[in-house]
C-alpha cells in the first residue's frame, strides 16, 4: 500500500495567490518540512516537533504537552517516521485561506504553484440533491449569509433579498413607527407590511422575532 503524507503549509496565502503565476516565484518544497517531521518523530525530539506546528496549534497544546505526547507515543512515531521517509511516499501540500466572513478555500500545491481545489466563495455546482444538502448544512454551520444565499435557487433568493431590502427601508426612521408595548414586550408595525417582535430582558431591548 502506498504511504500518503499530508502537509499543511503555513504560508502567507494572499502572497502566494498573488505570486503563483509568476514564474520566479519559489514555492517551499513541502517533502522538505516532511523529512525533518521524519527526523525529528525518529529521535523523539519535542522540542522540534513544537517547533513545526502553526500558531493556532501551539496555542492548544503547550510544549509540555507535546514533549508528554512524544515521550508516550515515541513507538508509534517511529513507526510514522519510516511511513513519511518511504521509497514510495507521496507528498501533499494544501493550503486553506479563511475570510473575514468564515468562508473558506482550499488549495493544493502542485507543480511549484496553488490551484483551488474548492472554494466555499465561490457559486455552488451541486450535482446531487445530497451534494447540495450537504452545502446547505456547511454554510448553515458557519452562520455565513453570503454562503446561504449562493445555495439558493435565484427565485428564492430575489425573494428574500427583496424582503430584506423592503424591511431595511422601513426601518429607515424608527424614531417615526408606532411602538405598541405592552410590559416586557413590543410590537412594531413597519411599513412594508413587516412586523418586528421585541423582548425586554434584563433591561435590554431586543429583537424577538420580525417577518
Amino acid at each position: 500500500m502506498r504511504a500518503l503524507t499530508r502537509v499543511s503549509l503555513i504560508a502567507f496565502v494572499p502572497a502566494v495567490l498573488a505570486c503563483s503565476a509568476c514564474t520566479g516565484h519559489a514555492v517551499p518544497d513541502p517533502k522538505s518540512a516532511a523529512d525533518d517531521y521524519a527526523a525529528a518523530a525518529s529521535r523523539g525530539d519535542a522540542d522540534a516537533i513544537y517547533e513545526m506546528m502553526t500558531t493556532s496549534a501551539q496555542k492548544s497544546r503547550s510544549r509540555e504537552d507535546v514533549r508528554r505526547l512524544v515521550k508516550e507515543q515515541r513507538g508509534e512515531l517511529s513507526e510514522q517516521a519510516k511511513l513519511v521517509t518511504a521509497r514510495d511516499v507521496r507528498v501533499e501540500a494544501t493550503a486553506r485561506l479563511r475570510y473575514e466572513d468564515g468562508e473558506e478555500a482550499q488549495l493544493e500545491l502542485r507543480e511549484g504553484r496553488f490551484w483551488i481545489t474548492s472554494s466555499g466563495a465561490l457559486p455552488g455546482g451541486s450535482r446531487t440533491p445530497e451534494q447540495a444538502l450537504d452545502q446547505l448544512r456547511r454554510v448553515l454551520a458557519r452562520r455565513s449569509y453570503a454562503g446561504l444565499m449562493r445555495v439558493l435557487t435565484p427565485a428564492t433568493r430575489a425573494a428574500i433579498e427583496q424582503d430584506l431590502r423592503s424591511l431595511v427601508s422601513g426601518l429607515e426612521r424608527p424614531e417615526t413607527l408606532h411602538v405598541q408595548v405592552t410590559g416586557d414586550a413590543a410590537v412594531v408595525t413597519v411599513p412594508g407590511g413587516h412586523t418586528v417582535k421585541l423582548r425586554r430582558d434584563g433591561g435590554v431591548w431586543r429583537v424577538d422575532d420580525f417577518d
